[in-house]
């Protein structure tokens, strides 16, 4: 083969295998996906179903039980509803006593030993069950908040409604606001005036319930918030009765030393009378019987 011709070959061939690779590389980028994938492998993640079912029977928690959970979970959530309103000014007694009653009633059934008709227990399933025992932690503080707020002073038992005193407290309350609200404006001085028997009023109700135990925290946290409005906000004052008492008995105090000085000065020359007398009755008794020898 002349040289031209190998030449011209060899020409054609690098062509061609040119020509195919170029081929070859277009239909791999166009094979290509556009979305990149991860490196790192991820395990893919077991169903809950799978889990579940790996458990036996006997520790798996029943259906009266599981509503009985679900349940909890809606009354507490309902009672912590209630109380972020009622945080300022506080009134979780008063307005919360009700959800925080349903919530009681619902773990008592779960912590009963025999709370299901066919006396099913939930106390161990759901109690018990663990460590951490959330249930138990969850009723526990809620059960602690409503202990420091005393609610207990305040509800009749059972949670059906507030006591008698906390509605007359409450009632009085408001009708020291209410005088507060009609002389705010302008002169104080009025206000101080129309309203003081209310506020008195007020005050010896509250130190009577203070010392009978029959306080709750909304009954303070409103006597604290009417006091601040009277003395602070309004700047009017209540003279108290004991302070003519008080005044009586410091005086008295006061001049204890000098009475007793006093009577100790009057004790101790009342003594040297009592001393000197008899040396001068005798004295003049012979006198007497001098002059009468004399004259006999």
């Amino acid at each position: 083969m002349p040289l031209s011709h190998h030449n011209a070959f060899l020409t054609a061939w690098v062509l061609y295998v040119c020509a195919v690779a170029s081929s070859e590389g277009a239909n791999a980028t166009l094979s290509v996906s556009p979305a990149v994938e991860s490196p790192v492998v991820k395990p893919a993640a077991a169903p809950v179903s799978l889990l579940l079912s790996a458990f036996p029977d006997d520790l798996e928690v029943s259906d009266y039980c599981s509503e009985l959970l679900r349940l909890f979970g809606q009354r507490y959530v309902a009672y912590v509803n209630c109380l972020v309103p009622a945080a300022r000014p506080v009134k979780v007694c008063q307005n919360c006593f009700g959800a925080y009653g349903s919530l009681v009633t619902t773990y008592m059934n779960i912590s009963s030993e025999q709370s299901a008709p066919g006396n099913e227990s939930c106390r161990d399933s759901l109690l018990r069950s663990d460590r951490l025992m959330l249930v138990y932690l969850l009723f526990d503080n809620l059960q602690d908040l409503w202990t420091k707020a005393a609610c207990d002073n305040c509800i009749n038992d059972g949670f059906r409604s507030l006591t008698d005193d906390t509605l007359y407290f409450m009632s009085i309350l408001n009708q020291t606001l209410t005088c507060f609200e009609r002389y705010q404006q302008g002169n104080h001085t009025e206000l101080c005036k129309n309203c003081k028997s209310a506020y008195k009023g007020l005050n010896e109700l509250y130190s009577g319930m203070e010392k009978n135990g029959t306080m709750c925290i909304d009954i303070e946290d409103g006597m604290n918030m009417t006091r601040r409005l009277w003395s602070k906000n309004f700047k009017c004052s209540l003279p108290r009765e004991e302070t003519v008492p008080v005044i009586a008995v410091s005086s008295f105090m006061l001049f204890l030393p000098i009475i007793f000085y006093l009577s100790s000065f009057l004790h101790s020359e009342q003594k040297k009378r009592k001393l000197i007398h008899p040396k001068r009755a005798k004295s003049y008794a012979s006198s007497l019987m001098n002059i009468r020898d004399k004259r006999s």
